[in-house]
């Protein structure tokens, strides 16, 4: 009765609700979403600096998080490399000072705050020619105005950086009064045109005083009120913003600063100094409004233009700005064509007669409508993580955004359950579920921050490792069985894999490597198919006749196994095979290929696995030592229950191992022999009792047929800043905001993984001549985009 229930509530939901309607949903919030943000901008302003030094919170205790945009965590090399030759002042009070102290450990951590407090403290890298300066003001008064002054003055080099801020001295000397306060104003009025010339050709930037923690000030403190302290924060915004007419003034407000202080001043030591953790916040928000535009880091926003479009972008817009036109075109020539063509009703029967029968859609219709979703997916894309339209955020990492997410999709899955239509050993469904939930943990893994949590991080490296398992295994069962080693497959295959990723490396204007993952499975499939293919091509057909060509197909696989280690402990072998052009092209990034070989080590005997697994596995099949049938167990009782309780000891005894790590350079070293463990032991678990061999979750298995656009997708239109942050179509509510990301995320996956199969069929086709032609016209696509990518490379040096 349930069962029945749950079927007839299934078709009810698609009835109303089908992955079209979902998909046409999704197009509608994200005109919706585009337009707010578009008049958000232009209500608010579009400038991410302003955000920066103004606005924020706190995701945990001491990450800070801008509005809307990303801040950089600068380190010693990067802090030199933006402020070479160039000199930052700080003139204050002993606020001021604690901000230089901690702008200057930027640079040197090991700098100490030692000396004589109240006068001026000057600090200098020679090496990497950076200066920066604290000059003891505690007061706005005439030695302030005198020493500002100075740099106003054409023969005097300025600095390039000015941060300057006080008041408490001002309070506290008068003991609070209103005349000081008056005075205050009329010693901010006259200094005021003098940073207003300074800002014309240096940054400078005033520091509004953060508020105290009064019940800890001491006795000769108690006079500084957080009442004073907005009195004088509202006279310095009051005159500085107002000291040019008709413009807007070039001096910045830093005043983000109380905004951490709110919610940090009560660490503080004496009620009135900022503790050590805010102070730090404060001065890399100081580098990020500075250095940001200088070095543009990915994961650093706030304070970046758009970046400029490259040749190839242009190129690529052009391309799909005419497919979206002859699409149109052809959609309006075929609906007219169409109403011409309606049915006319018969006089004598009252009856319609069809003029003409419905012909097939032609493979011209099929591109341009293919290529014009393609180019409004990939504007979508630019809009996200290139055209500052919507906001970014940092990640965050806590246990409860990794793991109640888990829980959740977890209990979709097991609830969304179906009987598979065959009990083989990881048979298509089970394969598809196996993809799809591990997918799930990839994306909420990246989207949580979870990398930080090494545990997590090694049990994700498993399920990268279960997917090139996966690779080794269904590649190799294909060629194995089928014996097919044309062409045709191998392309289909590889334009599969690489469709999207292509494009989006045009785009995007990223390299191939950037996107990992597709390189490291086209690269393993290929060599699959060449150790299979290469004479002699040992298939399940030839060796059943003869024994000894299973023989040769394990020392096939040892050969492999050899050479796998070979290029593994060969670092400088594997740098130059990949370091070749036009490899290079394919593998560099960052102007070598070490992360390709990283990438490839971290996973190199996994393959293997999967196709030894493979071989073993259809071998003992074919000699019925298996039983496959339904809610069978896939041995004897006896072995069957032994091997159950190998494999859940050996699964725990990993994630156990895997769980006591002391740090990812050790864990990474052992995880390429260790892997295979864990993924043994799931398909033993999964596979041996005979009603866990008989089900599936229909939910997993669906994510699983576009896992691999899910995994490149969420580059650029689920995270941000090229996965180093969150994309917010949402602000101010993060559950909603990721749900509803999430939601158009996955329709516009299904539609890529739509787009690319349509595709492949038109490109790729079955017919060896005109395939070999389009290869042709492919090959020759390619060299264009490596001349076109070596201009760009020269023009951009």
């Amino acid at each position: 009765m349930a069962a029945l229930a749950y079927n007839l509530g299934k078709r009810e939901i698609n009835h109303y609700f089908s992955v079209r309607s979902a998909k046409v949903l999704a197009l509608v919030a994200v005109l919706l979403l585009a337009a707010c943000h578009l008049a958000s901008r232009r209500y608010r302003g579009n400038d991410s600096c302003e955000y920066l030094l103004s606005s924020g919170r706190f995701l945990g205790e001491k990450v800070w998080q801008p509005h809307s945009c990303m801040m950089h965590k600068y380190k010693i090399s990067e802090a030199k490399n933006c402020l070479v030759d160039k000199h930052i002042a700080f003139i204050g009070d002993s606020r001021i000072r604690q901000l230089f102290y901690s702008f200057v450990k930027i640079i040197n951590p090991q700098f100490k705050e030692e000396g004589n407090k109240h006068e001026n403290i000057p600090f200098e890298d020679k090496i990497a020619s950076v200066k920066v300066d604290f000059l003891w003001h505690p007061e706005v008064n005439g030695s302030m105005k005198q020493c500002i002054k100075v740099w106003t003055e054409d023969s005097v080099a300025k600095p390039h950086v000015i941060v300057a801020g006080a008041a408490t001295w001002s309070i506290k000397i008068h003991n609070g009064s209103n005349e000081a306060l008056s005075q205050y104003k009329m010693n901010i009025t006259s200094i005021a045109p003098l940073l207003e010339k300074l800002a014309k050709t240096s940054d400078v930037y005033w520091v509004l005083q953060d508020p105290v923690y009064e019940d800890l000030l001491s006795d000769n403190r108690k006079m500084i009120t957080n009442e004073k302290i907005d009195a004088y924060n509202e006279a310095a915004v009051s005159i500085l913003n107002s000291s040019t007419r008709n413009s807007k003034s070039n001096v910045k407000m830093f005043s983000v600063s109380k905004l951490i202080a709110q919610e940090t001043i009560m660490e503080s030591l004496d009620g009135l100094h900022l503790p050590e953790s805010s102070r730090e916040t404060s001065a890399m928000i100081l580098m990020n409004v500075y250095c940001n535009k200088i070095l543009k880091p990915v994961d650093g926003s706030c304070c970046q233009p758009r970046p400029p479009l490259t040749l190839i972008q242009k190129l690529a817009a052009c391309f799909f700005t005419l497919s979206i036109i002859g699409y149109l075109i052809f959609y309006i020539i075929h609906r007219n064509a169409h109403r011409k063509n309606k049915p006319c009703t018969d006089l004598e029967s009252g009856e319609e007669k069809k003029n003409i029968i419905n012909t097939p859609v032609s493979p011209l219709e099929i591109l341009l409508q293919s290529f014009c979703k393609l180019g409004l997916i990939m504007a979508y894309f630019y809009m996200c993580d290139r055209a500052n339209l919507f906001m970014k955020e940092n990640k965050f990492y806590t246990h409860s955004s990794f793991f109640i997410p888990i829980i959740y999709i977890l209990v979709l899955g097991v609830f969304y359950n179906e009987s598979t239509k065959e009990t083989k050993v990881l048979n298509r469904e089970q394969t598809d579920e196996w993809k799809g939930w591990m997918q799930l943990v990839i994306l909420i893994y990246h989207i949580s921050g979870a990398s930080t949590f090494l545990p997590v991080y090694m049990h994700i490296r498993v399920l990268v490792a279960a997917y090139l398992f996966q690779t080794g295994y269904g590649h190799f069962s294909y060629f194995w069985i089928k014996g097919d080693f044309g062409i045709h497959r191998v392309c289909q295959v590889l334009f599969r894999l690489n469709f999207l990723v292509v494009v989006l490396c045009i785009v995007m204007d990223r390299p191939y490597q950037f996107y990992y993952f597709v390189p490291l499975v086209t690269v393993w499939f290929i060599v699959i198919y060449v150790t299979l293919a290469l004479w002699p091509q040992i298939i399940q057909k030839k060796a059943n006749g003869n024994c000894f060509w299973h023989f040769g197909l394990l020392l096939k696989l040892a050969f492999l196994l050899l050479c796998i280690c070979f290029l593994a402990y060969s670092q400088g072998a594997f740098e130059k095979i990949f370091s070749l052009w036009p490899l290079s092209k394919c593998f560099e990034l960052k102007g070598n290929v070490y992360e390709w070989w990283f990438r490839w080590r971290l996973d190199r005997y996994v393959v293997f696995h999967g196709m030894l697994f493979a071989f073993i596995y259809l071998a003992l099949q074919k000699r019925q030592v298996l039983s496959e049938g339904k809610g069978e167990p896939l041995f004897s009782n006896k072995i069957s229950n032994f091997l159950l309780f190998i494999s859940v000891v050996s699964f725990l005894t990993y994630s156990i191992w895997a769980s006591s790590c002391k740090n990812k350079a050790e864990c990474n070293e052992l995880h390429p022999s260790v892997s295979v463990v864990q993924i043994l032991a799931f398909i033993l678990i999964r596979n041996i009792p005979g009603y866990a061999r008989s089900v599936y979750s229909s939910f997993f298995a669906w994510f699983g047929k576009i896992s691999l656009e899910l995994f490149i997708c969420q580059y650029h239109i689920w995270l941000a800043a090229d996965t180093r942050g969150i994309l917010v179509l949402i602000p101010g509510n993060p559950v909603l905001n990721i749900i509803v990301s999430t939601f158009i995320f996955v329709c516009v996956a299904h539609e890529i993984s739509q787009i690319t199969n349509d595709l492949a069929t038109i490109i790729i086709p079955k017919d060896n001549s005109s395939l070999l032609k389009r290869l042709a016209c492919i090959a020759a696509f390619f060299c264009g985009l490596l001349i076109l990518s070596s201009i760009q490379d020269k023009s951009r040096h």
